[in-house]
């Protein structure tokens, strides 16, 4: 009983994404054409790297591939069920091969163990093909009943630097330490991206999130960045929020200046 239940949930969950698929890939036609354009084609189809990924990947990549087929996107997928070599944790040659000859790829989450040392495969393949820039989109659906209605907030964050530099050492027995490592460059290329997105897309505010009161020099450089390249785009507002206020705001209150914003990130906590 429970299996068909839940077959027939993963049915309508399918259904309803399909239409919310459709629906999109109807109103950004040109971008999603303009996607599809680049890199290997196929008898005029776009090819598409696919990592399933570990845990839920799997079935969430399923279900996509099922969407995109259902919705007549040109594309074909080529397969990476096993991304890592044979030998070793390592992303496959085959693989990188494959992103770099293609130009996308559907990926899904990649599992790493808590507390383990050594190779990341997200932050490798962010590295490898400089994925600085990750944007989450986060949108209220009708019939979607949740906490706060009508969000419309895009987040963007930066995916290589900060926590994610991946730098840790053990100073002595006992005594570890992290570095957070921040440039005036990616910083400056993140504010870009987001004042554009904003533009580009008709928002009207770009919101920096920081952790600045305690992190003075590397968030302290993050906002000056934002700051002058902010300067360019006087047609949208700019504002700065740190971070532990931005979680109280979007999380607790219902606050409609977060229905409408677009929020860049480069701190964790």
């Amino acid at each position: 009983g429970i299996n068909a239940e839940y077959g027939g949930l993963k049915k309508r969950s399918e259904r309803m994404l399909y239409r919310i698929t459709k629906k999109t890939l109807s109103k950004h036609s040109k971008s999603v054409a303009q996607i599809f354009s680049r890199g290997v084609k196929t008898e005029k189809k776009r090819v598409v790297t696919v990592i399933p990924g570990d845990g839920v990947g799997p079935e969430i990549i399923s279900s996509a591939q099922g969407i995109l087929r259902a919705s007549g996107a040109p594309i074909e997928f080529e397969l990476f069920d096993k991304p890592s070599s044979s030998d070793s944790y390592n992303l496959s040659v085959d693989l990188i091969a494959s992103i770099s000859r293609n130009a996308i790829a559907l990926k899904g989450p990649f599992y790493t163990p808590v507390g383990s040392k050594g190779y990341i495969r997200n932050i490798e393949l962010r590295r490898t093909f400089e994925l600085h820039t990750m944007v989450t989109p986060c949108y209220s659906y009708p019939g979607v009943k949740t906490r706060h209605s009508d969000v419309n907030l895009v987040i963007i964050r930066e995916n290589t630097e900060g926590e994610y530099s991946g730098l840790e050492q053990e100073v002595v027995p006992g005594v570890v330490q992290s570095l957070k490592v921040i440039t005036a460059k990616k910083s400056t290329k993140l504010a870009h991206y987001a004042f554009k997105y904003a533009v580009d897309n008709k928002r009207k505010k770009v919101t920096a999130v920081h952790k600045a009161n305690i992190q003075k020099m590397t968030d302290g450089l993050f906002l000056e960045c934002f700051r002058q390249v902010a300067k360019e785009y006087s047609g949208i507002e700019y504002n700065e929020m740190i971070v532990d206020n931005t979680c109280m705001q979007v999380s607790l209150i219902d606050d409609t200046s977060f229905k409408t914003l677009l929020t860049t990130v480069n701190t964790t906590q």
